[in-house]
Parts: C-alpha cells; structure tokens; sequence
C-alpha cells in the first residue's frame, strides 16, 4: 500500500509542477472509399490517454490535445489503419481504405514509447490483432518460424524454450523476454503463455537491454491486450476440433462512467484430451484444462493523467505433464505412444496484477508500474522421472504452499519526451527494480526397481531444499536525434545491479526412517552488474524508405547452482553473467502507394561466457556452468504485399549460422571438445509463406468469403550440445476457409494438414517430445 500511495503522490507532484500550456481541439469525420460514414473508429493520440471513438455518422471530436506535432492513430475493423501526423487545431475528413486493400500502419512501443514500426532502426516483427486471428496464434509458442529465426517448444509442461538468431533460453533465466501489458514475465516459472483477447504482438529481434534489461539477449515479446474505452465491445468465441479440442472466451469492454471509469474484463476455457496414449494402462495421458481470466479498471483522473489496475490469472490441469518417449527412436517410431508407470496430475496457478500512473504532460511524460506475480505448482502425486514402466525413479514436490511458489514483485518509473515533442530530441529514461523469492523443495525416489536405474538399494528419497532470494536495481536512458530532416542518431546506456542468495540442504529418507541430514542448510551470496549501451543511425532515403546501422550490447543474468542429489556436482557455486555484442544493419521499405513492405536485415553476434545447463539425472535439476563462446550469423527477409484486392501474401525468411567457437564440457571425470558444434534449439533456417484471399460475397453486409493457406519450413536443428540428437528440416502446412464480417466470423481450419511426425523437443539425455499431428475444427467468433 505505501508502494501504491507514493506512485499516486509522485505522479500528482508531477502533474501540479507542469505549466499549462495551451490546448488544441481536433474534430473530424471518418468515411470509406465510398464516401460512406464509418462508425466506432477509434481515434488515439500517441503517448497521451487521449482517445474517442465516431458515432454513428462518422464524427468525432478530441478536446485538449497537446500544442504541436501530434500522431493520430486512426482504426477500425475491416479497415487498414492509418497514422496521421496532425499540428494545432484542425479539421480533418479522414478515408479508410478497406484493410483488403492497403496494408495497416503498425504502432509499437518497442522503444517504450508508441511509433510507427517502419521508423524504428531495429528488426522487429509485429502482428495486429487481425493478424493474430489469421495465424491463430493462442500461445507464445505458436510463434516459431512466422517469425525469422525464431524457434520455441516445450516438452509438454507448457514452459516455452524460446530461442532468437540462436540465443536461446537454455538455463532458467530465460534469453528472450517477455512482456505482457508492461510487465515482465519473470522467469519460466511465472509467464503466460496461452493468449487472447491480444491488440498486438511485437517480437524484437537481438539483444534489448539498454530498454528492458537482464534477460533479453536474444530479443523481447511484447504482447499487449486489448484495454476498455467510452465504446462498449465484446466478443464471444467457441473453438472445437479433433482430439477432443475445446476453447471457450468471451469478454466485455465498457465505460461505467463516460471519460472517467472503465472497465474490461475477459476469460477463456480450454481443453483437450490428448494426444498422447500411455500403453502402461492404455489410457490417454496428457489430458488437460486450464482457466485465464484478464480484467480492467481504469480511472481517467483528467485528460493527463490515469491510473490502471490489471489483473491475470491463469490456473492449468495436466495430466500428463511430461508426454515423452525414452528415445527418439520410440518417439519417431511409435508416434504419440509412451509407456510411463507413475502417472499424476499437474497444478499450476499463476497470478499476475499490476497498477499503473501514466501521466501526459505538456513538457514530459510520466508513468509508473508496480506489478506482483507468483506461481504456485506441484504434481499430485510423484511423476515418472525414469520415462518408463518400471518403478525406477519418481520426483515428489508436493510439501506445501511454503515450497515451489514463486514470488515476484517489480517496479518501474519511467520518464519520456512528451507526444507533441516539436525539437529534434526524443528521450525517455527510467528506474527498475525488483525482488525475487523462490523455495523449491524437491524428492527424487527410488522405487522398487531402483537397481534399473543404478541406485545401490530401492525405497529411498534424495530431498533437496533449494531457497533462492534475489533483488536487482537499475537505471536506463536512451535519446534520439534528428541531426537532419534524413538522419537520426540514437544512443542509450542501462546499469544493472543484482543479489543473489541460494541457501540449500540435502536430507536422506528412507521408508519408515527419520531423515538423515546429508547436506547441512548453508547459504552462497553473489553479486553481478552490468552496462549495456546501444547505439543506431538511421537514414531516411525518402519517407518510405530508412537504412540503419546499430551496435547493442544484451546480458543474462549470473546466479547460483541449484543442490542436486550427484554428489560430485557442488551446490552453491556461483557462474558469470552471459555478455553479447551485437551488431546489425538493415533496410525497410513501403511500396506502391502502401500495398508493399519489405524489410531486411543482417546481424553479427558474439557471445562470451555462455551460461551452459547440464541437467542432472534423475532429479532433473539443471546445474549451470560458464563453458562457451558463441558466434551467431544471419539474414533475415520479411515481405508483407496486398498486389490486388482481397489478396494478401506474407513471406519471412531467416537464415542462422550459430557455432560455439570455444566449448569445453566434463563428461564423465573428463573434459570434452564441443568446439565447432552448431547451437541447440536453433533451425539453419526459418521460412514462411501465407497466403489469404477475400471475396466479397455481400457488399451490403460486408460478408468476404476467406481462404488461407501457410506453408512453414522449420531447418535443420540439434537439441543437445554435443550435436548427437537432430531433427532435419521438415515442412507444415496449414490452412483455414470461412466467412467473416465486423460482427462475427466462422472458419473451418486445419493445421500440420501432412501430419508430419518430427522432434519438437529433445533432451540431452535423448527423452523425445514429438510436435503436434494434424488437427482441425471450427471456430465461431461474435464480435458487438
């Protein structure tokens, strides 16, 4: 509460010592190619809490826009978006062209600021909420390979490995971070990864920290859902198909008192019964169901400043939380059948609520977020830790809510240049923090065949108490300038300083004994700073077309092995950060009158002390070491075209050449040469070509008859160091066909429609997780 009560006194100190300056009035009408009205258009002001929407004959009024050069962002379903660059009071008579027509003007606030993707020096992918429904993309793992060089998976647990141009999320302070509205997913215990309800996605490729800081070497994905506004909307969506695929949301967005108070609230049931089979007891074994809820209140305290509460939660049930064949030979042989003894149920709550100031000034900008999230998760019972029929071993880790709950608490304040910024001087700057608790209590039993698996007697538990507290501050600032009407400067600069605490203790327990103390509880602290500068000249050749050039430097965080029940593995030893330099050139370019977009770029990174996990069996506790240097190289191509009415065509291409040029591991008392060997999680190469058509089958109604269709090829790629365990290149095709309108839409879709069988994820022990088969069905949407 006392957090909540100085963000609100900050944030009114500011708006009080602001002088007022005069204000603007913008009115306007919105109309399509046909001169006819268009209703419920949004109309936004950049980096304010300014926004309206039209009535029902087209007309809109804005009232206290800040004086100066100010971008509108202008928006509506079935129409391309627009951003309009307005000065002073005007009078504007905006057309839309129909979005089957003419690409959308993409804002992102990937510099932390709201702009116009094509403006921003950096490779960044980005998808409206229109695109999201054409991709279906309902989790963040549904973004491998539409985006260049990106590649995520899982084995089934639902914490997605994410990897970016082959910095890839290998130990558990993940390389690529995520954001979703503002707020750090922390780590891979505490994000989200089902979506919906999504205004847009933004993937930023290459190391971000000068802006986002630890953690995102490899890239970030901001994800920004949709917020309430004076125009009441809802949506009411059914999702089924094979396999017993279930997806149920709906969701409201209302004012409860005009200009002032809003409110948005939204929610999604999922199932599925599987598609795994457990011939032990030939029953379905990764049957599973979750509940997400998203909810808004937002109060418009003046035309500068509000405040916003958010609340997600997200509860999943798995019952089989690890679906994974002993080999890849099982997995590719007998797809989607395994054989596993120990079968549970998997709980996973998690929690995320943040409360944000933004304040919009004359002279600055302000806001503030403080944000909670926490994961508590265990298994029911002790899941299979040996992948087969025989009670070999098992992992236990349900002691209670004291144990496997995650907290996290962050902080941000944030400074900017304000949107009617009339210099040639674009700021923003900022503090961080946050704190960290993590206390996870782990068994690994030893059951009756316990022999198999080389223990030297069964019916034991190795326990293993692992507390890790953390905290880190920092301070980052990045400006832009217009050295002239062409070329633009950018230069930033972040610190980073965090503390880290791992306390462990290691018990014995045998069946019917008392524990037997085998590691006494100690304790290892570590500390670990870092700087991480940017640097970027963009060039405007003409106002569609801007080359650059950039330098950035990412890091991952150092911290403190984990106790594990190998006794030759020590606790309590502290690995190095993980440092990358950038480098990177690019080109982005609009074409013929808006209907064309492409944007290439090349990139250079070398990375030192590369953070290397060696799991440790059978407790899967993953022990990092500082053990590489890493060479990553690559192009990346992304076309967007709409070469006549009702046809779009998307195509990305990335190639990646990742090699470890110094890689030493021990193995076995002895130490192995990897030098030379590829990344793993990182396909050569990522291509993907979709194609949607739009017929106009009502023009009264508006009602277009849509037939999509995407190829995907995913390269070649290892999962495991020693480049001994690889899937080749292989292709996926989906599709979908329907009709849609502004009020609903209603397809029929189908996706990997070959049912290629291939390796998703591997680990380096060769256990095998194979990607989805062919699955379809149908989707209803209802939109008001």
């Amino acid at each position: 509460m006392k957090r909540i009560l100085s963000l609100i006194g900050i944030s009114m100190l500011i708006c009080f010592a602001v002088n007022a300056q005069q204000k603007s009035k913008i009115t306007g009408t919105v109309k399509d190619a046909n001169a006819a009205s268009i209703s419920a258009v949004n109309i936004q002001v950049l980096n304010t809490n300014l926004s309206t929407v039209t009535n029902s004959n087209g007309e809109f009024e804005l009232n206290n826009v800040p004086s100066g050069k100010i971008n509108l962002r202008i928006s509506a379903i079935g129409y391309a978006t627009i951003i309009k660059l307005v000065s002073g009071s005007e009078t504007l008579n905006v057309v839309l062209q129909q979005s089957n027509s003419r690409l959308d003007e993409v804002t992102v606030s990937a510099q932390k600021t709201e702009e116009n993707i094509q403006k921003i020096p950096s490779a960044i992918t980005a998808f409206t909420a229109e695109k999201v429904t054409d991709y279906r993309i309902q989790n963040t793992r549904d973004l491998a390979t539409i985006v260049p060089n990106l590649y995520s998976s899982n084995p089934g647990d639902g914490r997605n490995i994410t990897s970016i141009r082959g910095i890839g999320t290998t130990s558990y302070d993940p390389a690529v971070a995520t954001y979703i509205d503002g707020v750090n997913q922390f780590g891979l215990d505490t994000y989200i990864a089902s979506l919906f309800d999504v205004e847009r996605i933004e993937v930023l490729r290459g190391p971000q920290g000068t802006l986002y800081g630890r953690n995102a070497m490899g890239g970030v994905i901001n994800i920004i859902t949709k917020q309430p506004s004076n125009y009441t909307s809802g949506f009411a969506g059914v999702d089924v198909g094979n396999f017993g695929q279930q997806r149920y949301s709906a969701g409201i967005r209302t004012a409860l008192v005009k200009d002032k108070l809003f409110f948005g609230a939204a929610g999604l049931y999922n199932r599925m019964d599987g598609f795994y089979t457990n011939s032990f007891n030939n029953s379905k074994f990764d049957k599973l169901h979750g509940y997400l809820g998203n909810y808004y209140l937002k109060f418009l305290a003046s035309d500068k400043f509000a405040l916003t509460l958010n609340v997600k939660h997200n509860e999943n049930r798995n019952n089989g939380t690890f679906p994974l064949a002993g080999s890849v030979n099982d997995a590719l042989e007998n797809p989607f059948v395994l054989n596993q003894n120990a079968t549970t149920k998997m709980v996973d709550n998690l929690f995320n609520t943040s409360l944000s100031a933004n304040y919009a000034g004359e002279s600055i900008n302000f806001s503030s977020q403080t944000a909670y999230q926490s994961n508590y998760r265990y298994y029911t019972q002790p899941i299979d830790g040996d992948f087969s029929p025989i009670d070999g071993v098992s992992i236990v880790n349900n002691y209670g809510k004291d144990f496997n709950k995650v907290q996290v608490y962050t902080q941000e304040f944030k400074l900017s240049s304000p949107a009617s910024n009339n210099s040639n001087l674009k700021w923003v700057a900022g503090l961080y923090g946050f704190h960290q608790n993590s206390p996870v209590k782990q068994g690994t039993y030893f059951g009756a065949d316990a022999a198999l698996v080389g223990a030297p007697f069964p019916f034991f538990t190795s326990l293993n108490t692992n507390t890790g507290k953390s905290y880190g501050l920092a301070a980052f600032g990045q400006i832009t300038y217009a050295v002239t009407d062409k070329l633009a400067a950018t230069v930033g600069l972040r610190y980073d300083y965090e503390h880290k605490k791992q306390t462990a203790l290691g018990e014995f327990l045998m069946d019917g004994m008392e524990p037997v103390v085998t590691q006494n509880d100690t304790a290892a602290t570590a500390n670990f700073k870092a700087f991480s500068p940017k640097f970027s000249l963009a060039y405007s050749i003409e106002d569609n077309t801007t080359i650059y050039a950039s330098y950035s430097r990412g890091f991952r965080a150092g911290g403190i092995t984990q106790l594990g029940s190998d006794p030759s593995v020590l606790p309590l030893v502290a690995y190095k950060p993980e440092y990358s330099n950038n480098f990177e050139i690019g080109s982005k370019n609009i074409f013929l009158d808006d209907r064309l977009s492409i944007n290439v770029a090349a990139f250079y990174i070398k990375l030192t002390d590369a953070q290397i996990p060696v799991l440790v069996l059978p407790d899967a506790v993953t022990i990092t070491r500082n053990a590489g240097e890493l060479t990553s190289k690559g192009l990346e191509l992304e076309l967007s075209a709409k070469p006549v009415k009702g046809l779009n065509v998307d195509y990305n291409f990335g190639y990646t050449d990742a090699t470890y040029t110094s890689l030493q591991l021990p193995q076995n008392g002895a130490t192995v040469n990897l030098n030379g060997n590829r990344q793993i999680y990182t396909p050569q190469i990522t291509s993907m070509l979709a194609l949607q058509y739009a017929y106009e089958l009502d023009k009264s109604l508006k009602i277009n008859l849509i037939a999509r269709g995407e190829w995907l090829f995913t390269g070649n790629q290892f999962y495991d160091l020693a480049n001994q365990i690889e899937q080749k290149g292989y292709n996926l095709f989906n599709a979908k066909l329907g009709v849609s309108n502004k009020r609903f839409d209603l397809f029929f879709w189908g996706r990997n429609l070959g049912n290629k069988t291939y390796i998703d994820y591997a680990y380096d022990f060769g256990a095998a997780h194979l990607g989805n088969p062919k699955t379809y069905g149908v989707s209803l949407v209802g939109r008001f």
